[in-house]
C-alpha cells in the first residue's frame, strides 16, 4: 500500500483517487473549494461519469479514500503527490499554468521525507522542469523526486480506461520514482497492461502528441465526409473499410459535427503554442483546428439547405453534450451551432438526458424528452448520440412534428428509414442514394493460413 495525495478533486483527479484507492493504496484528495468538498462529503459526485459515484461510496466505506481541504496534513502523511489540478488555456491559448505553479510551492512547503511528486494534469513539455525548480527555490534540502504520469481517460469512460489502459506511461529521473510508481500500479502489471518507461520530458510529449493525433483523425474524416457528399458516396462506408486495414484502425473515425470537450480543443491549441514556441510552424495541427471550427458551422449550411430560411422555423435539438455519458459542454458543437441557428431567427427547443441548461446560449426551451421536444418543430437536429436517441420511434416523431425533416449530425440512422416515412434526412457525408441497397454480412472467418470462408451477401432493407 502506497500513501497518495490527489490533489484537485475534478473529473481526472476524483477518478484517479478513486482508482488508485481500488488498486489498494491509501489515498487522500484535497480541494479547496469548500462546497466541492460538502458535495463529496454527502456521497455526491460534482459530475456525471457512470460508475464513479459506486466506486468513491465503495472504497470510502474500506477507508482507503477521504477528502480533505487540508494540504498540508495530506502531504505530510504521504508518499507520493498527485497534481491533478486544472490546466485552461489562457487567452492566447497557452496552458495555463497558475494552479500547478501554487501547488508545487504547497507541495514544498508541507513535504515530510522523500516524496514522488507527479504531474497527471496535462502539461507543456518542460513543466517537469519547472516544478522541480520551484520546490527546490522553496526547499533546497528538500528530498524529492517528479515524475510525469499523463492521464488517458476517455469521458463517459474513464473508469474502464484507468483500469485496462492501453498503456501507462511513467516518466522518470529516478530508480526510486520509478519504483514507487510501479508499486502503484501493481494491478496492471498482473494484467500485463505495457507500462511505458520514459523520460519527464517524452511522457509530458506522449500526452500532446496522442491527443493532437486523436483530434487530427477526427478533422481528417469529417473532410473526407465533406468529400462524400459532393461526391454521392458514404463516408460510413469509407471509414469502416479504412478502419480494416491495421495501420490505420477504426478509432476516431466518425464523421461528425467536429471535436469538443474539455482535452481536444485546449491540448491542440497548447501543441501549436509549444511548437512556436521553439520556432516550428506545425501547420497541420493549425489546420485541424481550422478544420474543426468550420466543421461546427457547416452543419448550419446543411439545416439551411434543409429548411430554407431560419427565420421563424423551430428546431429540435437533441444531445447538447459533447460526447453522450458525460455532462460536460465544454466547447461542444452546440455551444457554436446553436447560437448561429438563433441568430438566424430560428426558435430552439432541446433536450439532454444528464443537461438542462447551457451558460452563455440563453432563450432555449429544455424539454422533458425527445417527442417533447420535436413537438411542433420543422425540423429535428441530432447533435450527440445518447443511447436514447438510437431507436426513437420515426412514426411518432412526425406524428408531433410540423415538417418532417432530420439533421443527423451522427450518422446514427440509416436514410432510407427515414425516406420512407416522408422525412428529409440529411447526415454527415452520407445520403440516401449514397447507401447501398443490400447489407454486407462481416462472416469472413480465418480457419488457417490459408484457408478463407467466404463472405456472404445477404439482402436487406437497411444498412449497419
Amino acid at each position: 500500500m502506497v500513501n497518495i495525495t490527489v490533489v484537485g478533486t475534478g473529473y481526472v483527479g476524483l477518478v484517479t483517487g478513486a482508482c488508485l484507492a481500488d488498486f489498494g493504496n491509501r489515498v487522500i484528495c484535497v480541494d479547496n473549494d469548500p462546497r466541492k468538498l460538502e458535495v463529496l462529503g454527502r456521497g455526491e459526485i460534482p459530475f456525471y461519469e457512470p460508475g464513479l459515484k459506486e466506486l468513491v461510496e465503495m472504497n470510502r466505506n474500506r477507508d482507503r479514500l477521504s477528502f480533505t481541504g487540508d494540504l498540508a496534513d495530506a502531504v505530510g502523511r504521504s508518499d507520493v503527490v498527485f497534481i491533478a489540478v486544472g490546466t485552461p488555456p489562457g487567452e492566447d491559448g497557452r496552458a495555463d499554468l497558475r494552479f500547478v505553479r501554487q501547488v508545487a510551492a504547497d507541495i514544498a512547503e508541507h513535504m515530510d521525507g522523500y516524496t514522488v511528486v507527479v504531474t497527471k494534469s496535462t502539461v507543456p513539455t518542460g513543466t517537469g522542469l519547472l516544478v522541480e525548480r520551484i520546490i527546490r527555490e522553496s526547499r533546497a534540502d528538500a528530498n524529492f523526486d517528479v515524475v510525469s504520469n499523463p492521464e488517458f481517460l476517455r469521458e463517459g469512460s474513464a473508469i474502464g480506461d484507468f483500469m485496462r489502459p492501453d498503456r501507462v506511461v511513467i516518466g522518470a529521473s529516478s530508480e526510486q520514482a520509478m519504483d514507487i510508481m510501479e508499486r502503484i500500479y501493481r494491478p496492471l502489471y498482473l494484467l500485463r497492461t505495457p507500462i511505458v518507461r520514459t523520460t519527464v520530458p517524452n511522457a509530458e510529449m506522449i500526452k500532446y502528441a496522442s491527443n493532437a493525433f486523436l483530434a487530427l483523425k477526427i478533422s481528417y474524416i469529417n473532410e473526407i465526409a465533406n468529400v462524400c457528399d459532393a461526391v454521392g458516396a458514404d463516408v460510413s462506408v469509407v471509414a469502416r473499410a479504412m478502419g480494416l486495414d491495421g495501420r490505420i484502425s477504426d478509432k476516431f473515425l466518425h464523421a461528425g459535427p467536429g471535436y469538443g470537450g474539455s482535452c481536444f480543443p485546449k491540448d491542440t491549441l497548447a501543441l501549436t503554442h509549444i511548437a512556436e514556441g521553439v520556432e516550428y510552424d506545425f501547420r497541420i495541427l493549425k489546420a485541424v483546428v481550422e478544420v474543426n471550427e468550420r466543421q461546427q458551422l457547416r452543419m448550419v449550411d446543411k439545416l439551411r439547405a434543409l429548411l430554407g430560411d431560419l427565420d421563424g422555423k423551430t428546431i429540435a435539438c437533441l444531445g447538447v453534450t459533447f460526447k453522450p455519458n458525460t455532462d460536460d459542454v465544454r466547447d461542444a458543437p452546440s455551444l457554436v451551432i446553436l447560437p448561429a441557428l438563433q441568430q438566424g431567427g430560428a426558435r430552439i427547443r432541446a433536450h439532454d438526458p444528464v443537461v438542462s441548461k447551457l451558460d452563455g446560449v440563453p432563450g432555449i426551451t429544455w424539454c422533458n424528452d425527445a417527442y417533447e421536444a420535436a413537438t411542433g418543430a420543422d425540423c429535428i437536429l441530432l447533435l450527440t448520440e445518447w443511447n436514447e436517441y438510437r431507436d426513437l420511434d420515426m412514426t411518432r416523431l412526425k406524428t408531433v412534428m410540423r415538417t418532417h425533416v432530420f439533421m443527423d449530425c451522427r450518422n446514427v440512422y440509416d436514410p432510407r428509414e427515414f425516406n420512407a416515412l416522408g422525412f428529409a434526412y440529411a447526415g454527415v457525408g452520407r445520403s440516401l442514394e449514397a447507401t447501398a441497397p443490400w447489407k454486407m454480412e462481416e462472416v469472413i472467418v480465418r480457419d488457417s493460413d490459408d484457408a478463407w470462408e467466404q463472405p456472404t451477401v445477404e439482402p436487406s432493407r437497411s444498412t449497419t
